[in-house]
């Protein structure tokens, strides 16, 4: 399947909203089974870590079990980083193409969430890399790497936040 920029962007303007409806489900629906989800951390001299298997990351899954787990942890309230419920607001921009051919494209955007917890607004900002299985009917994501520029933070990050 050739997906259209335009169609590119309303794919990932729907996770989004996804995340923003703490839609769970759909959310989910989108990756891939055996998809990965990385987001690494900064090391002492200002570099990405590259390897989340021997260094620190800030979130990885291997697997989208990994994220069901932590939804079903979200949803049953065992996950004190998200009680009380967090209120956010995603916004993506500068969407860019990088590779696309009939089984996949790759891509990467810049993204602002806007988080409201405890009376109290976080904004965090970075760059996603994507790479999209478009084989089926609809996209699936199979890899999902984010570099989180703001990453002083005061809390739990979760996936909710990027």
């Amino acid at each position: 399947m050739s997906l259209s920029y335009e169609n590119i962007c309303a794919f990932l303007y729907r996770e989004a909203n996804y995340l923003d409806d703490r839609d769970w489900d759909s959310w989910l629906a989108l990756y891939d089974e055996n998809c990965t989800f990385w987001m690494p951390a900064w090391d002492d001299d200002g570099e990405l870590t590259e390897d989340p298997q021997s260094e620190i990351s800030l979130i990885y899954y291997g697997r989208r079990a990994g994220l069901e787990d932590r939804i079903y942890r979200i949803r049953t309230e065992r996950s004190s980083a998200t009680i009380p419920d967090t209120r956010t607001t995603h916004m993506i921009a500068n969407v860019l193409v990088l590779e696309q051919d009939d089984k996949q494209i790759k891509l990467r955007f810049n993204w602002h969430t806007t988080s409201v917890r405890y009376n109290h607004t976080d904004h965090f900002s970075g760059t996603s890399f994507y790479t999209l299985d478009v084989t089926g009917a609809s996209p699936i994501i199979k890899e999902k790497k984010v570099v989180l520029k703001t990453d002083y933070i005061r809390h739990v990050i979760d996936v909710y936040h990027i």
